[in-house]
């Protein structure tokens, strides 16, 4: 879900970014890019990229087995993604501060968590993120991504059926769209919300994320047809759905709207409900 901050927010991201900086002596260049969750934000530092996130006090201290330390650690070497340098925390007022450096890489495939062109993606490519995927579930997951409870509520009231009895989860990237991957070579980053996932999940919210682009969203589907096939696969893509539903629900995304509907009733024949409903924490 995209969340851009505020101006408060920004200078209070920017601060702790100079902070950051100054304490691991690294010298940044280039405008400061702010993270589609609203509560990050990073700058180029040489051959690095200093990026640092803000949450309530509450989420203070992260455990070291999950977020970007725990991916360094657990997820295996061969998926790719910027390898973690340095980390370090601290709190402010009612703000936990995690700063972390990174391998610098090329820009995002888009600048935003949906698709609005064809990138052009070669084979190559998708065979390389369908690798990284069996990669990222073969590490022990260390935490629920997505909790039970909240699914309990979104089916209901983004898709108008009951919640699954069962979920069959996998350990996963969480967070898998097109702000996140980069196109040449591979680069799967941001991993805030890796961990145990329905399986099916991460190629799902890629696909809801392409439903704008329908060559894009028809590829990822016969990529990941052996997954996205199943029943468990196919409660992978209810949560996606319900989850990019909840996301318009609060105003994102408002072109996604009729393709998320029509997807959610092919998967269930039920019409999803419409209107307004009560904020539903992940």
């Amino acid at each position: 879900m995209s969340s851009r901050p505020d101006g408060e927010t920004r200078r209070r991201l920017e601060y702790a970014h100079a902070k950051a900086a100054g304490f691991l002596g690294l010298v940044c260049s280039g405008s400061s890019v702010f993270g589609t969750s609203g509560s990050t934000v990073g700058r180029r530092a040489e051959g690095l990229w200093l990026r640092v996130s803000c949450h309530s006090r509450r989420r203070a201290p992260r455990p070291s087995s999950q977020g970007p330390l725990g991916a360094q650690q657990l997820i295996p070497e061969p998926v790719p993604r910027p390898r973690l340098h340095d980390t370090v925390d601290w709190t402010k007022d009612d703000w936990f501060y995690q700063a972390d450096v990174f391998d610098f890489t090329g820009p995002a495939v888009s600048s935003t968590p949906g698709l609005h062109a064809d990138p052009g993606l070669e084979d190559n490519w998708w065979s390389d993120l369908k690798n990284a995927l069996a990669g990222i579930a073969t590490a022990p997951g260390t935490k629920i991504t997505l909790r039970p409870t909240w699914i309990e509520q979104v089916f209901p009231t983004y898709l108008g059926i009951p919640a699954p009895a069962n979920i069959e989860r996998v350990t996963g990237h969480g967070d898998l769209q097109w702000a996140n991957l980069t196109a040449e070579p591979l680069m799967i980053l941001d991993w805030e919300r890796w961990g145990l996932v329905p399986v099916g999940y991460d190629p799902a919210v890629l696909w809801v994320s392409s439903l704008l682009v329908p060559a894009v969203a028809d590829r990822i589907r016969a990529e990941f047809s052996d997954i996205l096939d199943t029943p468990a696969g196919r409660i992978g893509q209810l949560v996606a759905l319900a989850e990019m539903l909840q996301a318009v629900d609060r105003g994102y995304y408002p072109e996604l709207a009729p393709h998320l509907v029509d997807q959610a009733r092919e998967l269930t024949g039920v019409a999803p409900p419409q209107g307004p409903a009560p904020g539903l924490v992940r």
